[in-house]
């Protein structure tokens, strides 16, 4: 481990090209008889005239079809026109040598990601009552899920590991820092989350002891008063111009002295208030930075983060529900050709929302009412017990059923903008700590008018859940800094 409090790989080289592997006949013998898995042995390779690979480049063209509609609503008429359009795409196959920095290092996903990485890196094993544990990338769908990719002359099913598909950063791989308002080391941040078995906590504390995050930005109006406490490792108090110029600094620092090519910026604090979105404040790029440069109480932290990595060419995940991604933000990201993206991780209760009202919708049920109920004990519970940040969260939950409502005007009266009850709680309960509870009723309308009611209690381990999807993005996006495409 380093000293400058940065996690780093041990072998900082780029992953080799994976070919597809079938596994023998003996091995398929676990497996159901439809399907082969594949190990990641050897390069995948397309053979076919629109796929062309060089030392550098993985060159494809791909033909997307859909169809575009024209409503006559005259004559109460749909004509469908199928439209074809070609793209070309050019994927480096080196991947680069990437760190990420987490706003919010020292709170429980921070700590967690961090333990993780160096758990998997390291090898390193614990016991518990159930016997020997072994770490895990379990969640996460780059390192855990597979791809059909086709089937064989048996007409068997080739499933392929997901990270085998493109050349993939690996989450070993993965340079870690960041920002903390907190002045708590990542040892210690560990041990306050209370998220890992106490016997790995151990192992893990003497290397994740090392680590402390960089001083950051607090503007205490948009978190909960609650948080003040907590607010001792923090930028100099200067103007927020200062503020930006500050976290550019750190950014550029981290890269050189890491020998990075590529800086994620990742925020994974506490969600924050939103922030107020108007014309001469945040609606263009201009108006953005000038509200910087007046010092204007309307702009976030995580504003003044966005901004930052934006300029500094890094990418920037929102992975809480506030807007940080105001319009102003949005076009400056484009001037840039920087990726920007996010309105919060979404792994527990609002997960199996989208997927559970979905379904409903799906199967021709009419969704009625949702009443979501959860109670957490971690920081992030604290800061959401006040209103303002509540509703950031309340927001985000809601808005999930959306879309697949609006998709359904059999079962909801567009005119009225008929919609599903819905109704969202959160309660702070220290004592359960990350361990989240969650509680959802699902009242639909059936077959002639009858009731169906679907009631859910969810432990939801917040970190655990959240982690996973925090390394996918960084490894996702990573990738996706790596292809471009015409048309």
């Amino acid at each position: 481990m380093p000293a400058n409090g940065h996690v780093t790989p041990q072998n900082a080289k780029a992953p080799a090209v994976v070919e597809v592997n079938i596994l023998s006949e003996d091995d398929q013998a676990i497996n159901p008889a439809d399907h082969y898995g594949v190990t990641p042995d050897y390069s995948i390779q397309v053979n076919g005239r629109n796929t062309i690979y060089s030392n550098e480049y993985i060159e494809s063209k791909y033909m997307y079809e859909m169809n575009h509609c024209d409503v006559d609503h005259q004559a109460k008429e749909v004509k469908i026109t199928p439209r074809k359009y070609q793209y070309n795409f050019r994927t480096k196959r080196q991947v680069q040598r990437t760190g990420v920095m987490l706003v919010g290092w020292g709170g429980n996903n921070g700590s967690t990601v961090t333990g993780a990485i160096i758990a998997n890196r390291d090898k390193i094993t614990w016991m518990r009552k159930e016997g020997e544990q072994f770490p895990n990338y379990y969640g996460s769908l780059t390192q855990s899920t597979t791809i059909r990719l086709g089937s064989n002359n048996e007409g068997k099913e080739i499933h392929i590991p997901f990270n085998t598909i493109l050349p993939m950063l690996h989450p070993n791989d993965i340079v870690i820092g960041g920002w903390d308002i907190n002045g708590a080391n990542i040892g210690e941040a560990m041990e306050r989350a209370c998220v890992f078995d106490y016997a790995l906590q151990e192992k893990l504390k003497p290397k994740l002891s090392k680590l402390k995050p960089l001083p950051s930005i607090y503007y205490p109006d948009f978190i909960a008063a609650n948080q003040e406490d907590r607010a001792n490792n923090l930028i100099p108090k200067g103007t927020k111009q200062q503020d930006l110029e500050h976290l550019r600094n750190d950014i550029r620092t981290f890269k050189r002295n890491n020998n990075l090519e590529k800086v994620i910026i990742l925020w994974t604090a506490n969600t924050e208030r939103y922030t107020d979105v108007r014309p001469g404040l945040n609606t263009t790029k201009e108006e953005v930075l000038q509200s910087i440069a007046d010092n204007d109480d309307e702009i976030s932290p995580s504003n003044i983060f966005a901004c930052a990595a934006i300029l500094e060419n890094c990418p920037y995940i929102n992975g809480s529900p506030q807007n940080t991604l105001v319009p102003g933000i949005i076009e400056l990201a484009e001037k840039h050709n920087v990726f920007i993206g996010g309105d919060d991780f979404k792994s527990g209760q609002t997960k199996l929302k989208s997927v559970l009202a979905d379904f409903l919708v799906s199967a021709g049920l009419k969704l009625e009412s949702i009443v979501s109920y959860n109670h957490l004990g971690n920081n992030d519970g604290k800061n959401l017990s006040a209103p303002q940040q509540f509703r950031s969260k309340e927001i985000s939950k809601s808005n999930v059923v959306d879309d697949m409502v609006g998709a359904n005007h059999l079962l909801y009266d567009k005119k009225t903008n008929e919609h599903p009850d819905h109704v969202v709680v959160i309660k702070y309960v220290p004592f359960v700590k990350d361990s989240k509870r969650a509680m959802d009723e699902y009242i639909s309308s059936i077959f002639m008018n009858g009731i169906n009611t679907i009631a859910i209690h969810n432990t939801c381990e917040d970190s655990l859940l959240a982690s996973p999807l925090i390394i996918d993005l960084v490894i996702l996006t990573e990738l996706m800094t790596r292809i471009t495409y015409s048309t």
